[in-house]
């Protein structure tokens, strides 16, 4: 199945809020006719209506493939209307989290083609990462049609087993946050120390945004990173030995940061 196919057929997407408007952006900017887009969405933004895709209008009877984007409250409402295409050829992608694969297969029948996708919120500038899941209707060519939907918002890995979501929401899915309070709290110490809130705030966002883009770009880990801005007995080697402090520090805290949003998602996904 490739782009072709799914401009002959069809894509609907079903919900198109912030992670739906980005993937919508980017399949579109990528030459996805907009008449070929279906979205099903209650309250359709501006943005979306001057798209020229078809909004909240019949659907087709056998679209090449459905994408699943509403928030996971909405989700039993939502996807009734579209149990008559499950059991087909319909390739049904989602990105609702906390919406097992079995819930789909209960809803659509299990002889449904599924691919689960744990997105996060840098999709919206391109930037994200998303984990793929297929079901064992899923074939070869179903992931690598929803690998090459979602690359359209950033970086796709695949995962072995269903279970490993609840790790991936944990780091990259939940992650973001952590950045942003990283963010927030470097820029506080930086007042704490004198300096004024939008100087430190411009310092605390452009460091952390650099370090990244250094970390994703050069062939070294990022322990010999690191390593390489630690000058001994320095300034940097001073603020890490708090970092890194065993019992209360960074890597303690990450470490129960991650186990507690793993240990949440599996809350969610049981419901």
């Amino acid at each position: 199945m490739d782009m072709s196919r799914i401009a002959d057929q069809g894509l609907v997407l079903l919900g198109c809020g912030k992670m739906g408007s980005a993937l919508l952006a980017g399949w579109l900017e990528g030459g996805l006719p907009p008449a070929s887009v279906w979205v099903v969405d209650p309250h359709p933004s501006d943005w979306l209506k001057s798209r020229g895709v078809q909004i909240n209008a019949p659907l087709p009877e056998a679209p090449a493939l459905v994408l699943v984007a509403v928030k996971p409250q909405m989700m039993r409402e939502a996807l009734p209307a579209l149990k008559a295409l499950g059991g087909g050829e319909t390739l049904f992608v989602s990105v609702a989290a906390g919406t097992p694969i079995a819930t789909y297969e209960e809803m659509l029948g299990d002889e449904t083609p599924i691919v689960r996708a744990m997105p996060n919120t840098p999709a919206a500038i391109g930037r994200g990462i998303t984990a793929i899941i297929g079901n064992t209707h899923a074939s070869a060519e179903h992931l690598d049609v929803a690998e090459g939907l979602l690359s359209a918002v950033g970086q796709v890995v695949r995962l072995e087993r269903e279970s490993q979501i609840d790790a991936v929401t944990g780091v990259s899915g939940s992650g973001p946050a952590y950045v942003f309070l990283l963010i927030e709290c470097l820029a506080a110490a930086g007042e704490a120390q004198g300096l004024g809130a939008d100087l430190a705030m411009q310092l605390a966002k452009a460091t952390v945004a650099g370090a990244g883009a250094l970390a994703e770009a050069s062939d070294e880990p990022p322990s010999q990173l690191r390593i390489n801005v630690t000058s001994p007995n320095g300034t940097t080697q001073a603020a890490l030995e708090v970092l890194m402090e065993a019992d209360h520090g960074f890597p303690h805290l990450l470490r129960q940061a991650v186990a507690a949003a793993t240990h949440r998602s599996k809350e969610l996904s049981r419901g």
